[in-house]
C-alpha cells in the first residue's frame, strides 16, 4: 500500500470544564490531526502532546516541527506492509514518540479499512465492550469533589482516579474514602513527590487504595522500587514508560505493580501491543491511560483497551466527558461502565470533516 497524500491540521478544542493536576490547569486543548491517503482510503490520528512541556518534553510546537519537516515529506510515496513501516522515515529522529505514533497510528487505521477489518481486530483485541473509569482534576474543596464522584458514578463509571499533590492528598482521600467505602479509588500524582514523601504516602495505605499513579519524579524508577517496598499501595507507572525498554528495566528493579499504558506516549500501537504482551508475562497489571483525547483518540485507545491483558477499567470518558461537541459520530457513551468498542473499518467512527475543517488554524499538506 502506498501512501500517495498526508494532511497534518491543528484544531482548538475547550474542554466542557477546567481539568486541574499537579502540573497545572487546562482549558482548551490544541489537537494535531493527521489524515493518510493510500488506494482512495483515508487513516485518522491525532497527536496527543499538550500544548506546554509540563507532562513530557513534547509539545504541540514540536510535535509540529518533527512532523511537518522530518517524518512527514518522507512518507509520502512510501509502500508500507504493516503499519509500523510508516516510520521507517522517521529512523533518524531521536526520541518524540508522541510526533511518531501520529503517523504510526493514523497507518494501523489505514491497514485497517484496507484490509476491511476494524482496529480493535487488527491488533487481536478480543472485547466487544471495555470497562471504563473517570479521572477527575483537583477541585476546591472535599465536599464539591464528593459530590463529582456521586454523578459520575450514577452515570456508571466502574472506578474513579483523582488528582492529587502536596496539600490535596491525605485528607482528600480520606473524605472521599468515609462517603464512599466500597469505592474503587486511585489516586494520580503526575509526579508530584519525591522519595522523602514516603512517610506521607503510608498514610494512604489504610485508605484501600488500589494505586497511586507516578507518584515521583518521571524515569525514577529505582527511587519508585524503594518506595514500592515502604507502601502498601500500588505503585502505577505512567510518564516513566516511554517504551518496552522501560518495562524491563521497571520489572527488573520491581518499581511498581500496575502499568498505565498510553499509545501516544510510548510511539504508537505496535509498540504499545508489545508492552501490553510482555506485562502479561510478568503478570503485572495494565490498562489504558488518556490525555485529553478528541472522539479520534479515544477510538485508537478502545480498540488497544479490547486486547486480552487490560482488565482495569480505563480512562476512556465519555464524549461528554470532556467535549460540548466531538469531531466523530456516534459520539462515545458510558453504558454500564462500559464502553463498546466500534466494530466497522479502521478506528469505526465517522470522521465529521466538516467541523475538523471548520477549526482548522494552520494546514500542511504532503504529496
Amino acid at each position: 500500500m502506498r501512501i500517495v497524500r498526508a494532511v497534518l491540521r491543528e484544531i482548538p478544542l475547550t474542554l466542557a470544564t477546567p481539568f486541574r493536576t499537579s502540573a497545572g490547569v487546562v482549558t482548551d486543548r490544541r489537537i494535531l490531526i493527521l489524515t493518510l491517503h493510500a488506494e482512495g482510503l483515508e487513516g485518522w490520528a491525532e497527536c496527543v502532546a499538550p500544548g506546554s512541556p509540563n507532562y513530557t518534553y513534547e509539545t504541540v510546537e514540536s510535535a509540529w516541527e518533527v512532523l511537518t519537516t522530518a517524518v512527514l515529506p518522507g512518507v509520502v510515496g512510501l509502500d508500507i506492509a504493516e503499519p509500523v513501516d510508516v516510520l521507517t522515515p522517521a529512523s533518524v529522529v531521536r526520541g518524540h514518540p508522541m510526533a511518531k505514533a501520529t503517523v504510526e497510528m493514523a497507518a494501523w487505521d489505514l491497514t485497517a479499512r484496507a484490509r476491511g477489518v476494524s482496529l480493535s481486530e487488527l491488533l487481536g483485541g478480543t472485547r466487544r465492550s471495555v470497562p471504563v473509569g473517570v479521572s477527575l482534576g483537583m477541585v476546591p474543596t472535599v465536599e464539591e469533589l464528593a459530590d463529582t464522584v456521586a454523578g459520575h458514578l450514577e452515570q456508571g463509571y466502574r472506578r474513579v482516579k483523582v488528582k492529587i499533590a502536596r496539600g490535596h492528598d491525605v485528607d482528600v482521600l480520606t473524605g472521599l474514602r468515609e462517603r464512599f467505602p466500597d469505592l474503587a479509588l486511585w489516586a494520580d500524582a503526575n509526579s508530584a513527590y519525591s522519595l522523602a514523601d514516603a512517610p506521607l504516602l503510608q498514610e494512604l495505605d489504610p485508605l484501600r487504595l488500589e494505586m497511586i499513579e507516578e507518584p515521583l519524579a518521571p524515569g525514577a524508577l529505582l527511587d519508585c522500587a524503594r518506595l514500592q517496598k515502604r507502601i502498601g499501595t500500588p505503585v502505577c507507572l505512567d510518564e516513566s514508560i516511554g517504551s518496552l525498554s522501560d518495562v524491563e528495566i521497571a520489572l527488573e528493579l520491581e518499581s511498581c505493580r500496575v502499568v498505565n499504558l498510553k499509545p501516544g506516549r510510548v510511539g504508537g500501537l505496535t509498540e504499545s501491543r508489545a508492552i501490553h504482551d510482555r506485562l502479561g508475562d510478568a503478570g503485572v497489571q495494565v490498562w489504558c491511560g488518556g490525555m485529553l483525547e478528541s472522539g479520534i483518540g479515544r477510538a485508537h485507545n478502545l480498540a488497544l483497551a479490547s486486547l486480552p491483558g487490560f482488565a482495569l477499567p480505563g480512562d476512556i470518558s465519555a464524549s461528554r466527558r470532556y467535549w460540548a461537541r466531538d469531531i466523530v459520530s456516534p459520539e462515545f457513551e458510558v453504558v454500564g461502565g462500559e464502553m463498546e468498542v466500534p466494530t466497522g473499518p479502521g478506528i469505526g467512527v465517522e470522521i465529521d470533516a466538516d467541523r475538523i475543517e471548520a477549526l482548522t488554524v494552520r494546514t500542511a499538506t504532503f504529496g
